[in-house]
C-alpha cells in the first residue's frame, strides 16, 4: 500500500511542478488551471458538482476558481437544457491557447512518465487498470 501512496503522491507533485511555469506565465493558480483542463478534456463533465466529484477538489475551491475563470473570460456559465437548476461550465475561445498549451504539457508529462516503459508493458499496465475498474464496479453493484 505504501508504494501506491508514494506513486500517487509523486505523480501529483511532479505534475504540479511541470505545470508551475505555465501557471505562473498565465497568472493562473494551479487549481484554476486544473479546473480549466478538466472541463476542456472532459466536456461531458461540465458542472461544478462534476469537478468536485471527479477531481476531488473541495467545493469552496471550485466555487472561487470557477468565479475567477468566468470573470477572466476563460469560462461561461450556461443553463443546462432540460434542467434549469443545473449550470454548465463551458470553455471560451479565450481558453483555447491555455488549453492547447496545457494539453501539450500533459502529453509531454505522460511521455516522460512512461519513458522507460515499452509498449507491451504499457498495454499490460492499462489492462490491469481496466480489470481493477471492472472489479470495483462489481463491488459497487454489490452494495446497491
Amino acid at each position: 500500500m505504501k508504494l501506491m501512496i508514494r506513486i500517487a503522491r509523486s505523480i501529483l507533485q511532479s505534475y504540479n511542478a511541470k505545470c508551475k511555469p505555465l501557471c505562473q506565465e498565465m497568472g493562473m493558480p494551479q487549481t484554476a488551471f486544473d479546473i480549466l483542463m478538466f472541463l476542456a478534456n472532459n466536456p461531458e463533465f461540465n458542472t461544478a458538482r462534476d469537478i468536485v466529484e471527479c477531481r476531488y477538489i473541495k467545493a469552496n475551491l471550485v466555487s472561487v476558481n470557477v468565479e475567477s475563470l468566468v470573470q477572466e473570460g476563460y469560462l461561461t456559465r450556461e443553463k443546462s437544457p432540460g434542467d434549469r437548476r443545473k449550470v454548465r461550465l463551458v470553455c471560451t475561445e479565450k481558453a483555447g491557447p491555455v488549453v492547447e498549451r496545457g494539453r501539450q504539457l500533459q502529453s509531454q508529462f505522460t511521455g516522460e512518465m512512461f519513458q522507460n516503459v515499452d509498449e507491451q508493458q504499457r498495454e499490460a499496465f492499462f489492462q490491469v487498470l481496466r480489470t481493477l475498474e471492472d472489479n470495483l464496479k462489481d463491488m459497487q453493484k454489490g452494495r446497491d
